[in-house]
């Protein structure tokens, strides 16, 4: 197991991965960081981003929307706010999000509507589009 590192990703709702990887590369609010076996401990805030990990020449992603990582003793501990794996994203579903968000930022910018909200909403529903159509290969 030296040559691996121990990846948990936990939502309040599941746990979502629990494996033995080669690499984690995830998106901090300082930008993406990425993690071998053996690495220094390290406490940080996630963003929502894209959360990649290989194990062998497997590259598995997912879509993470804030959080918390934390990397101890060879292991990579991610608490996401939610995180859903590129390929159980449902595209049709993830445009309709997209749509959604778009005209509630729209109505944001004339109304007293939650522009933050309504911001955060829209970029969740570009990152699952963005890793669906990935997994798909379209």
């Amino acid at each position: 197991m030296a040559d691996k590192i121990q990846l948990e990703v936990v939502t309040p709702e599941r746990p979502v991965v629990s494996e033995a990887v080669d690499l984690v590369v995830a998106t901090s609010t300082e930008g993406e960081f990425g993690v071998l076996p053996n690495h220094a401990p390290l406490l940080t805030t996630l963003t929502a981003g894209e959360l990649r990990y290989r194990v062998g020449d497997k590259q598995e992603s997912m879509a993470v929307l804030g959080g918390f990582a934390q990397v101890a003793d060879n292991k990579v501990t991610i608490l996401a706010d939610a995180a859903e794996k590129a390929r159980e994203i449902d595209l049709d579903r993830a445009q309709r999000a997209r749509e959604r968000a778009e005209k509630r930022l729209a109505a944001a910018r004339l109304e007293e509507v939650d522009f933050i909200r309504a911001e955060v909403a829209l970029k969740r529903a570009l990152l699952r589009l963005k890793l669906a159509r990935k997994a798909s290969g379209s």
